[in-house]
């Protein structure tokens, strides 16, 4: 029941026609991840790279590229995690549906890791060069592991219970990191943190591993945003089918005698540059002191194969990690955020930068619910709420007023808003907060604002879907699009403004407009370098604007006002979406490198048929 190892896994995906091998050489710098994204893109299968340059390990990529592939993986333990998430939140659905009771046991057996007294990943000791050095975009600072299982556990409590497995991306060459130097980038809000602060607290270097490959419950437990306190491998074993085996080395802590690859070592107080690195906003993250990982040995079981992933702009592989999770634990977000129906945080946005929420208003049933009241209460809870606490806008409706609204539907969801917002109320912003570290656009790494937009009551207007007649632009702005009913983009003039300062460009525009002026039928503009793409289609909408933009600095209105310390404004709400001088770079890959991987997709090529 449920794979025991990765190699289980990809045996079973070739069997059922899910996985392709790659037998002529691949260059896991820069080839490698076009041929992964662009098989991703195609929807085509799992790959097995037999091949690769530099190095005598198999590689694989694309493993959960679909997400009809992702649930095949799990297929075997689907409806004991649907049980126990069911009884989580219905305990009344197990006596509705007594055979479901059958699946709990073993299920609950599985959370459960076991001691073992021997490993298969601890056979074979190499150095951390021998591993393959995937490079996923050009400017990248060096090669990484992209799907690391990096463990850890309390120096305070230790132990199974006290431990934490995630997916924080580790360096392995480059910069100015030693033969036995790794550098281990993890943000805000992770559990290896806590451990990190408690080990330097007592004065001791927190002993790390770093798992690669293994069951593939291992993958996804390592990106579950688990509560505080609730062990990742848990649920990896649940999810699994079996009981995580890990062995008790004499020193150090403790190995997961599956996985393929094992890095251990530890970290202390040093630190240094870690990155660039090509991200999943679409960006590159830039160099900057993180963490170095002593590394105190490298070992791999027999027959090893390495897992990888590349990201860049959304959707990507990673995707799926977000929409799977989101299948299995979507049923609890009412029992973990009260009066809260849904939340979605938004992929092609980024992620982080965009938060989409269905709230209840319950506060006053004996009166007319025409504005924001307990949805501003609960809008405040999600943002206190793990890495839901990153977002930086967050737009919440009430669920009564559309019960059949989609909010995995972004134009179906801002259409809903837009027509019900009122921007003298429902702007409510954070100015001064910690963000995602990927996140350029605030007042500089991991600092930045939030925006709360929160909408509810009876339509308001009706969304205009064409330019108004003979539409008048203050100089320097032109070639303004239709995004999306009530959503405009226009071209403007480059960003000069220093960072966190507000454009005298912006303001000129929005003063530029009597509160008459047709363009305040739109609801929403966007001040952008190019409006054609932006309005191409709503993905390129949501990852120009959320990913561009700094609330506190960014957001601007047309009649706008501030009372009592609230920003409101009487015409549209204009977002200032424009690339700024301090933004990184967004990710392009290399023409001749695109141009080498399509010949090999030619007919008779290595790549035939693959995309």
């Amino acid at each position: 029941m449920g794979y025991r190892t990765l190699k289980h896994c990809l045996d079973d995906l070739e069997r059922h026609g899910q996985l392709k091998r790659i037998d002529a050489e691949i260059d896991p710098c820069l080839e490698m991840g076009v041929i992964q994204r662009k098989v991703y893109e195609a929807g085509g299968p799992a790959l097995l790279f037999t091949n690769v340059k530099g190095c005598r390990f198999p590689m694989a990529g694309n493993i959960f590229g679909t997400m009809e592939r992702t649930r095949f993986i799990f297929r075997d333990t689907l409806a004991s995690i649907e049980a126990m998430v069911k009884a989580k939140t219905d305990p009344a659905y197990l006596f509705r549906n007594p055979s479901k009771l059958l699946k709990l046991p073993a299920a609950g057996l599985n959370i459960l890791p076991k001691t073992v007294s021997s490993a298969p990943v601890m056979k074979n000791r190499i150095a951390l060069k021998d591993l393959p050095q995937l490079v996923g975009w050009q400017k990248d600072g060096g090669a990484f592991i992209t799907l690391p299982q990096v463990y850890s556990e309390s120096p305070v409590k230790g132990g199974f219970r006290n431990s934490n497995l995630g997916m924080y991306r580790v360096q392995i060459s480059g910069n100015d990191y030693a033969p036995d130097e790794a550098g281990l980038h993890y943000q805000l809000h992770r559990g290896l943190g806590i451990h990190h602060t408690e080990a330097l607290a007592k004065g001791e270097r927190l002993y790390v591993n770093v798992f690669i490959g293994g069951a593939p419950s291992m993958t996804i437990a390592a990106v579950m945003p688990l509560p505080e306190g609730m062990p990742e491998i848990s649920f990896a074993g649940a999810l699994g089918g079996h009981r995580i085996p890990f062995f008790r080395p004499e020193q150090g802590t403790a190995v997961y005698a599956e996985a393929d690859f094992v890095i251990c070592g530890y970290i202390d107080g040093t630190l240094k540059p870690e990155g660039p690195f090509g991200d999943h906003v679409g960006y590159y993250s830039l160099k900057h002191d993180f963490p170095v990982m002593k590394v105190t040995g490298v070992f791999h079981r027999d027959g090893a194969i390495f897992p990888f992933t590349t990201v860049g702009r959304p959707p990507q592989e990673d995707t799926s990690f977000g929409n799977f999770i989101h299948e299995l634990t979507g049923e609890l977000i009412p029992d973990v955020l009260p009066g809260v129906k849904a939340v979605h945080a938004v992929d092609p946005a980024g992620v982080h930068p965009l938060l989409f929420a269905i709230g209840s208003e319950r506060y006053t049933p004996y009166q007319k619910q025409d504005e924001p009241k307990e949805i501003l209460t609960q809008a405040n809870a999600i943002l206190g709420q793990g890495q839901l606490s990153l977002a930086k806008y967050l737009f919440i409706t009430n669920h009564a007023d559309n019960p059949a609204l989609d909010i995995h539907d972004a134009e179906e969801f801002f259409t809903h808003v837009l027509e019900r917002a009122d921007w003298r109320r429902d702007l409510h912003f954070q100015t001064s907060v910690t963000i995602d570290t990927l996140d350029y656009t605030g007042h500089g790494l991991n600092k930045g604002s939030k925006l709360t937009v929160a909408a509810c009551g009876e339509k308001k207007r009706t969304l205009p879907d064409r330019l108004p007649e003979n539409i008048n632009l203050p100089d320097g702005f032109d070639a303004p699009r239709v995004v999306m009913n009530g959503v405009l983009a226009v071209r403007a003039p480059k960003h000069t403004a220093p960072r966190g300062e507000y454009d005298p460009a912006m303001i000129r525009f929005c003063e530029s407009f009597e509160a008459d002026n047709p363009v305040n039928g739109f609801p929403l503009i966007v001040l952008v370098d190019d409006s054609d793409f932006t309005a191409a289609n709503i993905n390129n909408f949501l990852w120009v604007t959320f990913t561009r933009s700094n609330p506190a600095t960014d957001v601007y209105g047309i009649g706008a006002f501030t009372h009592a310390k609230h920003f409101g404004c009487t015409g549209s709400m204009v977002i200032d979406a424009r690339v700024k001088a301090y933004h990184p770079e967004a990710m392009e890959m290399d023409e001749e490198v695109i141009k080498k991987v399509e010949n090999m997709a030619v007919r008779g090529g290595a790549l035939e048929g693959f995309f």
